[in-house]
């Protein structure tokens, strides 16, 4: 038996494939959004495409093996005990992680700016995102793991990640506007 009961690594690939799509198309969605809200007239494709390509070949993959990690983890038990759990692993590991990764992508590829203003940028705005995350996703983690089945998990949760996109996509260019 395969994933969460059900065939085996064709099954898995699929819906590999439809998270990372999914992903990507959010992340485009989100992006667009962000771009028309900070008042940039004529859409950025590179831009956009750049975004693409972080939820396609980053958010959706990594999404799919942590929530599949997880539950190996805690044997896909959904009581209290283990959501808590769950939601604190993927707090203290996942959540700090992904808002790193996303700071240094949208600094580095996105804006092209060079590691050391990027760096600079982290340690200044890394902890508000951070602290700014831990408000809103523990939420959204706990009805994941609660309510939403393994395989639509990734779904979901990019489903909520377009709002945090847009709003990490307004903090950054805030930041970039306020040194340019």
């Amino acid at each position: 038996m395969g994933f969460n009961g059900i065939g085996g690594s064709s099954y898995r690939n699929i819906h590999l494939r439809t998270k990372a799509i999914t992903a990507g198309v959010l992340s485009a969605i989100s992006d667009i959004v962000s771009q028309k809200l900070t008042g940039i007239q004529k859409l950025q494709l590179r831009r956009l495409l750049l975004k693409v390509l972080l939820g396609a070949a980053y958010l959706g993959p990594f999404g799919h093996f942590l929530y599949i990690i997880l539950d190996k983890i805690f044997k896909g038990k959904k009581d209290t005990k283990t959501v808590a759990k769950k939601v604190v692993l993927e707090q203290l590991t996942a959540s700090p992680w992904n808002n790193f990764v996303f700071m240094v992508y949208y600094g580095m590829v996105i804006e092209g700016r060079p590691w050391t203003h990027v760096k600079a940028k982290i340690k200044k705005d890394y902890p508000s995102v951070q602290v700014t995350s831990w408000t809103f996703w523990p939420v959204v983690g706990w009805i994941n793991h609660q309510y939403v089945p393994l395989q639509l998990r990734v779904i979901f949760h990019s489903l909520v990640a377009f709002g945090w996109g847009i709003f990490l996509n307004l903090q950054a260019r805030s930041m970039a506007l306020t040194k340019s």
